[in-house]
């Protein structure tokens, strides 16, 4: 998981805390008035010791039993003021502090949904999931209690200050003296505080991946027997998560333990010299008693300070780490690759200078090919045209990571392949040969690094995802199925549909798929299948995952393995129907296993990244040696354990193509 590595001593708080502007500006108004209402009830507390100031000189000494009460009155008023205030203020922050989480939550989780495949491969869910829920959590706690009180004790302080040096300038100088000692402290601890919450909340993430990935994988752990190790590795980040907050703690303590003890001493200096004050008659003792209470009512503001502006960088944090995924460039559904953009613009320049002297000679040489895609069923929404180039077809397509190593070679390279409208073509490689990675570049879940892509002539990078997605359907070697029902999970690969025409095309794909076991489940297609579809077995998540890509009756189809987990004889009715669906569209199957090989039309045979032949099953099992050998499933698919076998492009004969013969059969 990428975290960040910049120096927590150049970041700037303040500047971090802004950038959530954007979500707190709508609801400024009523945050803006709980602050000002909070301040009007705090600064009400520091009339307390004027009414006491008042009182001791006045009906206390003069023993004015009426003035005493009328004073005792005026105080209640004013406590029960300070806490009606302090009530209306709770009540303006919250409902508009829980949109603001809310709101950051939607957009958190939407911007999750539009980020490359690449960034989910980087980054643990478990550091995801901290950012959607405890680093918003703080941010919420930091709109409602440390930004507002940060504003409400710094006015109750200033206001304060001014009572105490107007009540008596000297005892008001004794108290500002640990100012200067306190600011510098303060500057010391933020840095290294800064760095420990950083710390803290990363851990938490690895922690909480630790916890998500123990409880999707608890049949592999209690298969295995590894609930011990497991326990060990929760044990072992919990101790070291909890070194970090003790960490925390003392830089804490050290900081409340400088804010608490200057103020305190300058309170008994200030106590001290103004009782010698009183004694020689230089002060009265209604201003001293008002003096101290005006200090004693200022501690609190003063001593929050120190775990405030911990909690404003526990949020200075937060707001990183939630910005570290918000600014992660998203891949937009509707914008075309800036090289889609220039190779579409001058392939449509090239097609004008040519189309009067070579329309006739396409029409006459593609014209069936063309019929083929006009007579395929197409996603709605996508226009029907003549392609000048029919089907799918890489054009020396070379793929490399992002975050791959500059020297290391490139995962694909050179790829040329042309699956012409209306075939299927096979896949098959080796472990390791780059198919997944293929047939991820259709749907454009990976961009590519050089070459081509096309679809009908157009390139993929000219589309915009959307439209391409309702062009391609794919079904992926792990099925993925959500928390939903059987009907929601098969009908995510359709249009949205109601009624009647959801319920046929659903009862189609159901059919294709083998997978009439749905409408026997307790509420048939209306069942919920639980988390990763775990209640299913691996062969009927498969079936669905096949139905839900073959349900909105895609122009293209790409399959990664789609038949790995089935029974031969659940796979023999399933290439069945399958076979109806793979005449009326154009086709891509990764495929280990003769049987799923012999639905193609043709095969393509991967190596080492690059196609190395192509041709029918039984033109490569007669004449390509290492396909002979995949096909005839007499070893491993470890590319390190062929290296003894023969060149790939040297004639099959013998055992391995023998076998190959007989598994096909």
């Amino acid at each position: 998981m990428p975290k960040s590595d910049a120096p927590t001593k150049d970041r700037s708080t303040v500047r971090t805390l802004l950038r959530l502007w954007p979500y707190v500006r709508p609801v400024r108004t009523r945050l803006i008035t709980a602050a000002l209402v909070a301040i009007v009830a705090s600064c009400t507390g520091l009339v307390f010791p004027l009414v006491l100031k008042w009182m001791v000189d006045g009906p206390v000494a003069d023993r004015d039993t009426k003035g005493v009460w009328l004073g005792a009155l005026l105080l209640l008023l004013l406590g029960f003021a300070e806490a009606l205030l302090f009530g209306l203020r709770r009540w303006l922050v919250a409902r508009p502090l829980a949109s603001v989480e809310a709101s950051m939550r939607a957009d958190l989780f939407r911007h999750l949904q539009r980020l490359p495949v690449a960034f989910h491969d980087r980054w643990a869910s478990g550091q995801l999931l901290s950012r959607g829920t405890t680093d918003l959590m703080l941010l919420r706690m930091f709109l409602a209690f440390p930004l507002t009180f940060l504003l409400v004790n710094g006015a109750t302080i200033v206001v304060g200050v001014i009572i105490l040096l107007g009540q008596d300038f000297t005892l008001g100088l004794v108290l500002l003296a640990p100012v200067a000692p306190m600011v510098i402290a303060l500057a010391y601890y933020e840095g290294r505080f800064t760095s420990v919450a950083r710390r803290a909340q990363d851990q938490v993430g690895d922690l909480t991946t630790v916890v998500e990935e123990s409880v999707l994988g608890i049949r592999i752990i209690k298969g295995f027997g590894r609930h011990r190790s497991q326990a060990r590795a929760f044990r072992e980040l919990t101790h070291t998560l909890r070194g970090t907050e003790l960490a925390k703690a003392r830089i804490l303590a050290a900081i409340n333990a400088v804010i608490m003890v200057l103020p305190e001493a300058a309170i008994g200096a200030a106590l001290v010299l103004g009782t010698v004050r009183v004694a020689d008659g230089g002060l009265s003792a209604g201003t001293l008693v008002a003096f101290l209470s005006t200090a004693l009512a200022l501690r609190w503001p003063v001593e929050s300070i120190g775990f405030l502006l911990a909690m404003c960088q526990e949020s200075a944090t937060a707001t990183e780490r939630y910005f570290e995924v918000m600014d992660a460039e998203p891949e937009d559904p509707a914008e075309a690759g800036a090289e889609g953009k220039r190779t579409a613009a001058s392939g449509t320049k090239t097609a004008e200078t040519r189309t009067s002297k070579t329309e006739a000679s396409q029409t006459e040489a593609s014209g069936a090919e063309v019929q083929a895609v006009v007579a395929a069923p197409r996603a709605s929404g996508a226009e029907t045209r003549p392609a000048e180039d029919p089907g799918l077809r890489f054009h020396d397509v070379r793929f490399r990571y992002p975050d791959a190593s500059p020297g290391t070679p490139p995962v694909l390279d050179h790829i040329d392949l042309h699956i012409r409208s209306g075939e299927t073509m096979a896949l098959v490689g080796a472990t390791g040969s780059g198919k997944t990675t293929l047939t991820a570049l259709v749907p454009r879940l990976h961009e590519i690094t050089e070459g081509r892509i096309t679809l009908d002539g157009e390139d993929i990078t000219a589309m915009d995802r959307e439209r391409l997605r309702t062009l391609v359907a794919v079904a992926f070697e792990e099925p993925t199925l959500f928390s939903a029902t059987v009907g929601e999970n098969v009908l995510m690969g359709a249009e949205e549909s109601t009624g009647d025409a959801g319920d046929a095309a659903l009862g189609r794909a159901l059919d294709v798929a083998q997978a009439g076991f749905a409408h026997g489940l307790p509420q048939g297609t209306d069942t919920q299948v639980g988390e990763q579809g775990l209640s299913l077995s691996g062969g009927q998540r498969q079936r669905l995952a096949l139905a839900r890509a073959v349900v909105g009756r895609p122009r293209f189809l790409v399959l990664d393995d789609p038949l790995s987990a089935l029974d031969v004889h659940t796979e023999a009715l399933v290439e069945a129907a399958l076979r109806r669906v793979l005449a009326d569209t154009t086709a891509l199957i990764v495929a280990h296993r003769p049987s799923t090989v012999l639905l193609a039309d043709r095969v393509a045979l991967l190596s080492g990244g690059r196609v190395a032949a192509v041709g029918t099953h039984h033109e490569l099992l007669r004449e390509n040696a290492e396909y002979a050998w995949l096909m005839s499933g007499a070893g491993t698919d470890d590319p390190d354990a062929r290296t003894e076998h023969p060149a790939p492009h040297r004639p099959a004969t013998g055992t391995a193509a023998h076998a190959a013969e007989e598994a096909a059969r």
